[in-house]
């Protein structure tokens, strides 16, 4: 029999939106089919907590301690180090080393409290052992239920609460199994309020879904004070800390790291980490693309090749495959370089994505370098966006870009009018 003191709610499994009965469509993300029930136990009392305000000039400021995580890189990312009572959600794709650079970094912190759902103590130790890791300050536990961590934060009294990940811990006294929509939003909410009340940082970790996002609801990423994800392919050893939010710095800050046998290892020198050791050859072209604030030279690979078949392919991995179809677009009309028989495959080396459209006359070049077999001039760098009618637009922070390429010994071609005389200058 269903006590009286159960109330039903139905929670939105894409965004988290909560509704009182069921309806087939969600009014907040427009998704069908998405709303599933829960039964939450009501509080027992009625009663509200008065609410008392302060006037805002009555508030003293004190500065804030960040504590420094021994990685200078990561630092950067969090605007310092990490801010006392913050409560930081770091976000990536199973396997991409978040609880790795999670251990390196409280190794090097103040007492933490790993909560860890997904590893026993035994497997942390194995882990920890195999990057050089003591662990001395760290107290483990498997136990999952949040109800009680605040009884654990008064007992251990930690500086630093790390949770791995949401996606495993529970709240028993809300409904719902683990990683469900309701027990992610409530659990979140909890970590939240004990981060503000006891002034102890803590760090969520997240998988993320196909879409690149945090498994859960949305609400999950408003509720915190910092959020980072983890970024790179696992083929690859290049890992990218980025910064989507940020209250306490800037949000465009990344972290380079490499992951090698005893974990991640910061790039002292990430501005040349992702360009090719091999030598200039027809087909690559190199540009200089903007990840934060924080310039990186690339090798932009292409390789056209006679179609076998009536449509010819086109592939583009780490580049957007419409940006790379209106590119080939450009230089049939504009420049009249004819691909209608050529398969055109792109690749941005070194596992980075080209999500800026400074990349577009590289890959114009490289395209043509490989179309024609002829080789771009060595240590020569290009940036600019190709608009539909050819002409080469300016890109933010071309100064920054070409500061860096020079320092790295390249020449940077970018006074060009249009494509065709880029191709005109360079290929022809």
């Amino acid at each position: 029999m269903k006590s009286s003191k159960d109330k039903t709610i139905f929670v939105c499994e894409n965004c988290g939106n909560e509704y009182s009965t069921w309806a087939g469509r969600c009014s907040a993300c427009g998704e069908w089919n998405t709303l599933k029930e829960f039964k939450t136990a009501a509080t027992g009392s009625s009663s509200a907590e008065k609410i008392i305000a302060s006037k805002l000039a009555s508030f003293s400021i004190t500065a804030k301690t960040r504590i420094k995580t021994g990685f200078f890189e990561v630092d950067r990312v969090f605007g310092g180090g990490i801010v006392d009572g913050s409560v930081i959600l770091l976000g990536g794709e199973p396997g991409i080393g978040k609880s790795t650079l999670l251990l390196q970094i409280v190794d090097n912190l103040p007492k933490t409290l790993y909560i860890s759902g997904e590893e026993s103590g035994q497997q942390l130790k194995l882990r920890a052992d195999r990057l050089g890791l003591l662990g001395k300050n760290i107290d483990v536990t498997s136990a999952v239920d949040i109800a009680s961590l605040e009884a654990a934060i008064l007992e251990n009294k930690p500086k630093i609460i790390v949770v791995d990940s949401i996606q495993t811990v529970i709240d028993s006294r809300v409904a719902g199994t683990a990683g469900s929509q309701i027990q992610i939003k409530e659990s979140g909410l909890v970590l939240q309020q004990l981060a503000k009340k006891h002034d102890v940082a803590i760090i969520i970790v997240g998988h993320v879904t196909k879409e690149g996002t945090v498994a859960g609801p949305r609400m999950l990423e408003h509720l915190v004070d910092v959020v980072v994800y983890l970024e790179g392919e696992r083929s690859h050893d290049a890992r990218i800390l980025r910064t989507v939010k940020n209250r306490f710095g800037n949000t465009d800050e990344i972290a380079v790291l490499k992951m090698g046998e005893k974990g991640l290892e910061e790039i002292k020198n990430p501005g040349a980490f992702f360009l090719s050791e091999s030598d200039n050859l027809p087909g690559s072209a190199t540009t200089v693309l903007l990840e934060g604030s924080r310039p990186l030279l690339v090798e932009i690979q292409a390789l056209t090749t006679p179609t076998t078949f009536g449509y010819p392919r086109r592939t583009a991995s780490g580049l957007d495959l419409n940006r790379l179809n209106i590119i080939i677009g450009i230089l049939t009309k504009r420049a009249g370089i004819n691909l209608g028989n050529q398969d055109v495959y792109i690749s941005v080396a070194g596992g980075l994505s080209a999500r800026e459209p400074a990349a577009d006359l590289a890959v114009a070049l490289a395209i043509v370098s490989s179309y024609k077999n002829k080789l771009l001039p060595k240590k020569s760098v290009f940036f600019s966006e190709i608009g539909l009618t050819g002409e080469l637009k300016k890109v933010m922070a071309a100064d920054k870009r070409k500061k860096e390429a020079e320092a790295l010994g390249y020449k940077v071609y970018s006074n060009y009018k249009n494509i065709s005389e880029a191709l005109a200058k360079n290929l022809f």
